[in-house]
């Protein structure tokens, strides 16, 4: 390693960003190579050939080869394939971020490296300003059936539990007006999108919301079916919601570059509050009208 690098601090440093850069250059190529939309699988390209670049820049002053980190390069690419190039991408452009503070301290030391932060800002920008997913334009309707299905569903488990006190007839009410529910809510995302003329297709728009609806239904459901007690399935349930809204909130926060703590408070509160509310009206149903199931 030359003179002006050999401070061990240093030196490991740009084995660090070394590696960063060959792991992006992987993880970039096996994305391009998985889209169907030239549009964006040049842009990565063209973003891959700089990550090696860099690291080819890094190898000629730490003299050394380094391997990529594999785990990191499946990881990403299968998160790519499962939720979408743009999550992955925020996801993966946070560690950008850091990789340019890295730059930015090593500039002070190390002649060239400051290039190297000026375009890892300009990656963070480009792709993130040019990458365009079908996804995003459907998000609201996406939003829009997981938060209406796990507002009503939770609300409609805590009433029915208290009503009616066992677990077959809680899933089965809860089945049938959740899927009534996914079906309305489907049937009025396509008259709504039909009615605004916003570039998405109506149909589209209410296959996302009644499916997101689903899911979510689906998920919320299932402890009825499979424990015997609904004392113990309502809790496991309302940890499903919270583990749903959790994951859901995740995804969006990255993927919009929003305050996840905020909005996974909000819906917290909101879903377990009308989980609540519900709850003691169906202790009042159950008390009033004398049920005895």
């Amino acid at each position: 390693m030359p003179e002006s690098t050999a401070s061990a601090g240093v030196g490991q440093e740009l084995l660090r960003a070394q590696r960063s850069e060959i792991t992006e250059f992987h993880i970039y190529s096996k994305l391009a190579q998985a889209l169907a939309d030239q549009r964006n699988a040049s842009l990565l390209r063209r973003v891959a050939e700089d990550e090696l670049r860099h690291y080819q820049f890094l190898r000629e002053l730490t003299g050394q080869e380094v391997l990529p980190e594999r785990v990191k390069v499946l990881v990403y690419t299968l998160l790519a394939r499962a939720f979408g190039l743009t999550f992955a991408l925020r996801l993966m452009e946070r560690g950008e971020g850091q990789a340019a503070a890295a730059y930015s301290a090593l500039a002070r030391t190390v002649p060239g490296v400051s290039a190297l932060a000026q375009e890892e800002d300009a990656h963070e920008d480009e792709l993130l300003g040019l990458i365009d997913e079908e996804v995003l334009h459907y998000m609201g309707s996406v939003v829009l059936g997981l938060n209406d299905a796990i507002v009503e569903l939770t609300g409609t488990l805590a009433g029915l539990s208290l009503a009616l006190q066992e677990t077959r007839l809680i899933a089965t009410a809860g089945l049938i007006t959740g899927v009534a529910a996914s079906l309305s809510m489907a049937a009025s995302e396509y008259l709504s999108t039909k009615s605004e003329a916003d570039g998405r297709a109506p149909l589209r728009a209410s296959l996302y919301t009644g499916v997101a609806y689903v899911v979510a239904v689906s998920i919320l459901i299932a402890p009825f079916l499979l424990l015997p007690q609904y004392q113990v399935a309502l809790p496991v349930s309302l940890l499903g919601a919270i583990s749903l809204i959790g994951g859901f909130t995740f995804y969006v926060s990255v993927a919009r570059e929003l305050s996840f703590a905020k909005h996974f408070r909000e819906m917290v509160l909101i879903s377990m509050g009308v989980a609540a509310l519900t709850f003691v009206f169906g202790f009042l149903v159950r008390t009033l009208l004398g049920l005895e199931i």
